[in-house]
């Protein structure tokens, strides 16, 4: 039995007498009942201390791999017959691509100016978090989450929007995907349908469908879901909206579908899933009132402060009617016991200190003076072909072209310019209706940054304009 040993490798010296002398087990190099050398000559033989060679034949008898019996020695254990299936890493690697093209402007929605992120404030409040909470506080949360920030949003909610709810109807999850999973599968039953907007985030379509429901997608308008065309025979888990600010559309759900929706809901005996998508940074008026004020019973609301600060802090809450709270801790618990509750409470610090909703202003000041250079320059380069949608809110909005389709060769060409684009397309679900508009997300992009990359989407179809 021969084993190297290499004393400046930065695996243990224990871990590689272990790992030699497993994979010749397993190589079947060293059979069923054969001895292994005494630790004593073992160790005189590698020149190591005998307790680094005891310490790795303990570890193999802890395995299985071997066994020791007083006065016969360590032997190889019987019924080890088994073909290791090797995978050459390197190989498997080498034709890797990590995309980080620096040159590459993404015209992707939903993400904040994460350069504006509030660090200095939350790392204080992290500190000071961390210094002062009892060690109780380490334990495992409640899956409902802390009462200190369920009791700030709700405050929060009546402030900013007018919700009145009790802290108890609140649910902290990780971000509003995590809500939308496991209210869904709170809601399923078989052959239920879930009505839902088209487009929609497909990213959300495949929650929603990976449960098992039937999708009966509505189209969208400038106005939202065209509540006139729901139809169905079938049982309704919920319909899904996003009344605020359509996704991707962005348009603003007026009160008389609002009634007609609930009018459904109460029918069908169902629930309306409404996701309060960008409502924060609206900016022509106040912020639009919630479909939730008409029927609390009825309406499950979906909060996310992935945009309003950033994706990492992963923090949403759901705003349950009473009846479905029991069922939902009970899922909320066997799906991943808690949402993590030391930023929780950073959070609810920074919500009652008033400080979300200064950044809310700050950001919207922000927000605002790119979403005007972006209209400037898609003036300048592309007057009179264009309009746009859903400008009045977010941090995208969709620009719809009199003579461009965004074909799979079009998009290729502004791909080749270093520029990525979003055809709405990419989210119907029926196709062919939307496939001359595409979503410009600006929020994370600098002002230059959104200058140049409209210059390189006008290079890349001028020969189709």
């Amino acid at each position: 039995m021969w084993l190297n040993i290499d004393k400046n490798m930065e695996i243990s010296i224990i871990r590689q007498i272990y790992q030699q002398i497993k994979s010749m087990i397993l190589e079947q190099k060293i059979l069923a009942g054969e001895k292994l050398p005494s630790t004593r000559w073992l160790s005189q033989n590698l020149k190591v201390s005998r307790n680094v060679v005891l310490e790795a034949y303990a570890q193999l008898m802890a395995e299985g791999y071997v066994e020791s019996k007083m006065g016969s020695g360590t032997t190889v254990s019987k019924g080890i017959n088994f073909q290791i299936n090797k995978v050459n890493v390197e190989e498997h690697f080498k034709n890797f691509k990590y995309e980080n093209d620096d040159n590459l402007i993404k015209f992707r929605s939903g993400i904040p100016a994460l350069e504006m992120f509030p660090k200095k404030e939350l790392g204080r409040l992290f500190n000071n978090i961390y210094r002062d909470i009892p060690f109780s506080y380490f334990r495992y949360c409640d899956p409902e989450g802390k009462m200190e920030l369920r009791q700030a949003i709700s405050k929060y909610l009546f402030r900013i929007r007018g919700i009145n709810c009790k802290p108890q109807q609140i649910m902290i999850v990780s971000g509003s995907t995590q809500g939308l999973s496991l209210i869904s599968k709170l809601l399923y039953s078989r052959e239920k349908e879930a009505i839902v907007e088209d487009p929609v985030h497909y990213g959300l379509l495949k929650v929603i469908s990976s449960q098992g429901y039937l999708i009966n997608p509505v189209p969208v308008d400038n106005k939202g879901m065209r509540t006139d065309m729901i139809k169905t025979e079938n049982d309704v888990g919920f319909v899904y909206v996003t009344p605020s600010h359509q996704f991707p559309l962005g348009g603003v759900l007026p009160i008389q579908r609002r009634i007609e929706l609930i009018k459904f809901a109460e029918k069908k005996d169902c629930y309306i899933i409404e996701d309060d998508y960008d409502s924060e940074f609206r900016y022509e008026g106040q912020p639009i009132s919630s479909v939730y004020e008409l029927n609390p019973n009825r309406v499950i609301y979906i909060g996310s402060f992935s945009k309003i600060l950033a994706p990492a802090l992963r923090l949403g809450y759901i705003l349950l009617p009473e009846a479905l709270i029991p069922e939902y801790l009970n899922l909320k618990m066997y799906s991943d016991v808690h949402t993590e509750s030391i930023s929780q409470l950073v959070l609810a610090k920074f919500i009652n200190e008033g400080k979300l909703e200064r950044h809310i202003l700050k950001m919207k000041k922000e927000y605002c003076k790119k979403r005007q250079a972006l209209i400037k320059s898609l003036n300048y380069n592309f007057a009179g072909e264009y309009t746009i949608e859903g400008e009045a809110a977010g941090l995208h909005l969709v620009v719809q072209f009199k003579n461009i389709l965004f074909t799979e060769d079009i998009m290729k060409k502004i791909i080749k310019e270093k520029v990525k684009v979003y055809p709405v397309e990419k989210y119907s679900i029926h196709k062919g209706r939307h496939n001359n508009k595409i979503i410009l997300g600006y929020g994370h992009l600098s002002v230059e940054q959104i200058e140049e990359g409209i210059k390189r989407i006008r290079r890349a179809i001028k020969e189709k304009l």
